[in-house]
C-alpha cells in the first residue's frame, strides 16, 4: 500500500534534513581551526606607531613589516607518580601525601638550615627591593609624561589620532607599572624576616 504524502510535508521534512546537515557541518568547520592551531604559525609584525604585534593570520605574513617567528617545538613532561597506596590527609591540597601534610613537601625534598634560608630571604629582598625603586621610578617618568591625561604634543604628532593613541598607550603603562608596583610591594610583605 503507498501512502501519499502532502507536498508540505515532504518539504518541511527536507528543510529540517538540510538544516540538521548545515548545523553538523558547521560544526565541523567550527573544529577544523582549533585542531590545526596547535601547529599555527605566528608573525611579529612591527605597526607605524612602534608597537609589536604578534599575529597568527595569513594576510598578517605577507605585509612587509611582518615576519614569521619561528617557534621550538613544545616539550611536554608528565609529573611524575606519587608514591603508590598513599591518599591524601583531610583537609590537604589535592596532590599531598598523608606524610608531608605536615611539613608541605615530601619526605625526601632537599632541606637547606635555617641561615642558608635566611642568607636566600634577605637576597630575595633586596633585588625586590631593588626593583620596587626602578619600578617606581619608571611609574613616576610615566606619570609626568602623561600629565593627567594631557600630555605635551611632540613635533611628529600633527595628526590629532596620532596623539590619542599616545595619550591610550601612555595610560595603559600607567596602569601596568601601578599594578607592577603593588605586586613589588604585595612580594615584599610575604618575605619571612
Amino acid at each position: 500500500m503507498r501512502v501519499a504524502m502532502p507536498m508540505t510535508s515532504l518539504c518541511a521534512a527536507l528543510t529540517a534534513v538540510r538544516r540538521a546537515l548545515t548545523s553538523l557541518l558547521s560544526v565541523l568547520a567550527l573544529l577544523v581551526p582549533v585542531t590545526g592551531a596547535a601547529q599555527a604559525e605566528i608573525y611579529r609584525c612591527e605597526l607605524g606607531n612602534g608597537v609589536v604585534e604578534y599575529n597568527n593570520t595569513v594576510a598578517a605574513g605577507k605585509e612587509p613589516n611582518c615576519r614569521r617567528v619561528d617557534l621550538p617545538q613544545i616539550t611536554t613532561i608528565p609529573a611524575p607518580r606519587g608514591p603508590t597506596g598513599t591518599r591524601p590527609a583531610a583537609g590537604a591540597p589535592a596532590g599531598a601525601s598523608s606524610g608531608s601534610a605536615k611539613s608541605g613537601s615530601p619526605a625526601d625534598f632537599p632541606k637547606v638550615d635555617a641561615a642558608t634560608q635566611r642568607s636566600r630571604d634577605n637576597d630575595r629582598r633586596q633585588i625586590i627591593e631593588e626593583e620596587l625603586k626602578r619600578e617606581e621610578a619608571r611609574l613616576a617618568g610615566l606619570r609626568k609624561e602623561y600629565n593627567n591625561g594631557e600630555p605635551e604634543r611632540l613635533g611628529d604628532e600633527r595628526n590629532y589620532q596620532k596623539y590619542l593613541d599616545r595619550i591610550q598607550r601612555l595610560k595603559e603603562e600607567v596602569a601596568r607599572s601601578e599594578t607592577n608596583v603593588g605586586v613589588l610591594r604585595k612580594e615584599l610583605a610575604a618575605i619571612k624576616d
